[in-house]
């Protein structure tokens, strides 16, 4: 419920509760979940009586779809569920979106045809096809480099010459650069959090150095944290569909920014130098490159949290709207059960999850449902050994202070064999091609899922740094 918050995803949940002669008693499996869900969804309620479930029905679903999108949670008495009565059914529900005014597209092309360094940056739900290409053409007319909020990477195709980057955890030092040097950021959707930020470090609060015009579906967004030049509450087709009709602005000052930037996305992109001098058996930036050349251009990559998806965030090219599904809140586990419901969903399309071993073991179970519905989703495994991201953080504050991040894995291929899918372990660079290869067959012949497990050296924490190299800088750091 969480994700779907901080994601603005739509969503309805449905939970059962206890009758109502047995509420506030503290009842078996009695929860008040207006107080557990309150914060974290956009309505909870209970249906006491079931000649109003229309009602409700009709705004839950009313709620979750208008404005942000975002979760509703109804709760549902058990002596509910089995009343009979007469009601009237509901009609079709229809989301309200905010739209621009003629007046403040006029003021922002006047604020674009002002600006020296502009950029784009995207982010948020309610996004369709149309949006995005419509966006694409924008930012061609224009000539404005545009990059992605965090793990908001599929809305501009990225390997289009105007996309630049995603704004998020790890960013391309340059590409943090240009968002503090840009002196206008025309940020459609994003809500400018911690991780799109850097730590509300990229732009200062509450009045940013740049110029910022903020588009994003909820007013109360607006203004929350960053007091923009230009706030348009407005839902993201509506708004695309306004700027569509923008003439065009005289870019000669900053086109030349397009390219400088694209190239400098590409050398980030390159191979990093962990792996230059060749003495890692297994290289995590070929794997990510493979899958690049092997796998159709619309392979849609899921993961979860943990260091481990920095090699998809960083080296893969997601080719737009939908091929990356990815927890914006940095839940565990998301990973696999998103990459199951995706290839249930949209069978056709080739998708992989990548998933590190701690990440991987929060929802590991959810590999029977895949065999039980056929779900030939393809599982990256990265198993280290560790929760990464943590040990990371331990020797960066506490070097040497090791706590409560080991871990004890299974054979994580002898396992999906035991649940009835594929499963291989790969432990150098070659044998990963003819292992990504099986794996895709067996999951098109059979549909069923494909676990590679990657087994390497835990040290190789991020591309940039080795544990052992963040140890030794933070025991000098003390010691200076």
């Amino acid at each position: 419920v969480h994700t779907a918050f901080q994601d603005s995803t739509p969503m309805i949940l449905f939970i059962g509760q206890v009758g109502n002669d047995f509420i506030d008693r503290e009842a078996f499996q009695e929860i008040d979940y207006r107080r557990m869900f309150g914060q974290m969804a956009k309505w909870v309620t209970q249906i006491d009586r079931a000649d109003r479930i229309p009602e409700y029905i009709a705004r839950a679903f009313q709620v979750a779809t208008s404005g942000r999108p975002g979760p509703v949670v109804l709760a549902l008495p058990e002596d509910m569920l089995t009343s009979k009565v007469e009601t009237m059914d509901t009609a079709r529900y229809q989301p309200v979106q905010g739209a621009p005014t003629g007046g403040q597209m006029a003021q922002l092309r006047t604020l674009l045809a002002g600006a020296q360094r502009p950029m784009i940056l995207l982010g948020g739900g309610g996004w369709s096809e149309t949006a995005c290409a419509q966006l694409r053409t924008f930012a061609e007319a224009n000539h404005l480099p545009v990059a992605c909020s965090f793990r908001f990477q599929d809305l501009f195709d990225n390997h289009h010459d105007h996309y630049i980057g995603d704004v998020g955890i790890g960013i391309n030092p340059k590409l943090a650069a240009r968002v503090k040097n840009a002196d206008q950021i025309l940020a459609i959707g994003p809500r400018l959090g911690e991780m799109t930020t850097s730590g509300y470090t990229l732009l200062s609060s509450p009045v940013p150095k740049q110029q910022l015009v903020h588009v994003h579906s909820s007013p109360e967004e607006l203004g929350s944290v960053y007091q923009a030049t230009l706030m348009i509450n407005s839902g993201m087709v509506q708004f695309i569909d306004a700027l569509a009709q923008m003439a065009p602005v005289n870019s000669s000052a900053w086109q030349h920014t397009v390219a400088e930037a694209r190239a400098e996305l590409d050398a980030y992109q390159a191979q990093p130098p962990i792996f230059k001098d060749g003495t890692a058996p297994l290289d995590l930036w070929q794997v990510v490159q493979v899958i690049k050349a092997a796998l159709p251009r619309d392979t849609m990559i899921t993961n979860g949290a943990g260091n481990y998806a920095s090699w998809a965030h960083r080296f893969f090219r997601y080719a737009g709207k939908r091929t990356q599904l990815a927890p914006t809140n940095g839940a565990m586990g998301y990973g696999v059960p998103a990459g199951i419901a995706a290839k249930i969903i949209d069978p056709a399309r080739t998708v992989v999850t990548f998933s590190g071993d701690g990440d991987y073991m929060m929802n590991s179970q959810e590999l029977a449902t895949a065999v039980q519905y056929k779900a030939g989703v393809i599982i990256i495994l990265f198993n280290t050994q560790m929760y990464g991201t943590i040990r990371m953080h331990q020797e960066r504050d506490y070097p040497g202070r090791v706590s409560g991040t080991e871990l004890h894995n299974p054979d994580f291929a002898l396992l999906a064999k035991a649940y009835g899918a594929h499963g291989e372990v790969v432990t150098t660079t070659a044998e990963f091609a003819p292992a990504l290869a099986r794996a895709h067959a067996h999951t098109r012949e059979h549909k069923l899922p494909a676990i590679i497990e990657l087994r390497y050296d835990g040290n190789l924490i991020t591309p940039n740094a080795t544990l052992e190299t963040i140890r030794k800088q933070a025991l000098a750091a003390r010691n200076a």
